[in-house]
């Protein structure tokens, strides 16, 4: 079974409502850089907001909505960066929404220490929000 097809059955089993579960799915595809796996934790209309999207997209203002533009930003992300990773530092999570702290490595570059928030509505991604400095 795919992962993405694997997500998928915890989610209609209603086994995947937990954020904390949902946000540990996350960074398992990203860091597989498994796309379908990792777009399929999101609503179709999901809102993503990034500095890293600002900077290298600035006619976005830093802001994607739609699996669509989800599935480009990170296929670029993962074709451009290939062995990038994400190292979790802490994941706190409540009925609605998930915190994930976590550095991300890659080759070459200085370490970032990032937070990223997911609002979550029905067991799915409706809106991410990255930060760092």
């Amino acid at each position: 079974m795919s992962r993405k097809a694997a997500i998928e059955e915890r989610l209609y089993a209603g086994r995947m409502t937990d954020t904390r579960a949902i946000a540990r799915a996350w960074l398992d595809a990203f860091n597989a850089h498994d796309l379908d796996a990792l777009l399929a934790l999101y609503a179709d209309d999901a809102v993503h907001t990034s500095p890293k999207l600002r900077a290298r997209a600035p006619e976005t203002e830093g802001k994607v909505a739609g699996k669509p533009a989800l599935r480009a930003w990170w296929k670029d992300c993962f074709d451009r960066l290939p062995t990038i990773r994400y190292e979790a530092t802490s994941i706190t999570a409540d009925d609605a929404r998930a915190f994930l702290e976590y550095v991300r490595h890659v080759p070459r570059e200085a370490d970032l220490s990032v937070a990223e928030v997911f609002d979550v509505s029905r067991g799915k991604i409706v809106a991410s929000r990255v930060y760092h400095g």
